[in-house]
């Protein structure tokens, strides 16, 4: 399995090796020796997992968890195509601002790590795309959190061809500025401590 760090600190993209044959393809998504060799640790104990599924233009996101409790995650994807997309909003980082996208797909099969603290949010470009889950923390409505996909500060690969088809929810998400000053914000030092003790 190949490892990437991406643009945001302590984001990762793995790529495994697929085996096709004749009755189809065996791969595996997560593999702990990779990532504990990209991460330094071995992944979180997983709490829960997550299956969502998105006809094409279907933007969710940028979502996050308010921190503490914050949650990391590892997202594939199982069926159809998306552009992922991990954006760092956590203040003090030193990549605070910016964001990476990998496209993901079941054809590489490639995987994105996003860390305690930074924002998630991703494109779909096919019909019945399935994204997979693992998380930290188990799901908490009151906790979970948003910045606009649609931010001009942000500019998120957006395809041109797509008209995104959002949630109320997103629709209505702050900025990041406002987000920003309305102290919405994780904190950088408080994230990687949190991450540090869920290894």
């Amino acid at each position: 399995m190949k490892a990437e760090e991406l643009a945001v600190e302590g984001a990762y993209v793995f790529t495994p090796e697929v085996f096709p044959d004749q009755r189809g393809l065996f791969v595996s998504p997560y593999q702990q020796h990779a990532f504990t060799g990209a991460h330094g640790a071995p992944l979180f104990r997983v709490a829960q997992t997550n299956h969502s599924m998105s006809k094409r233009g279907v933007v969710r996101g940028v979502h996050y968890t308010l921190t503490p409790p914050g949650t990391a995650k590892y997202v594939y994807c199982a069926a159809g195509e998306a552009i992922d997309i991990v954006v760092d909003i956590r203040v003090g980082s030193p990549t605070f601002g910016k964001w990476d996208a990998v496209r993901v797909n079941p054809k590489e099969f490639r995987a994105v790590y996003f860390p305690v603290g930074v924002g998630h949010a991703f494109v779909a470009l096919a019909d019945d795309t399935v994204m997979s889950y693992m998380l930290a923390a188990p799901y908490v409505a009151e906790y979970e959190l948003g910045i606009s996909v649609l931010d001009e500060e942000l500019g998120l690969p957006i395809p041109g061809d797509i008209d995104p088809i959002l949630s109320d929810r997103d629709r209505i998400a702050p900025g990041l500025a406002e987000a920003a000053a309305a102290g919405l914000l994780p904190d950088y030092e408080r994230c990687r401590a949190i991450e540090r003790d869920l290894a």
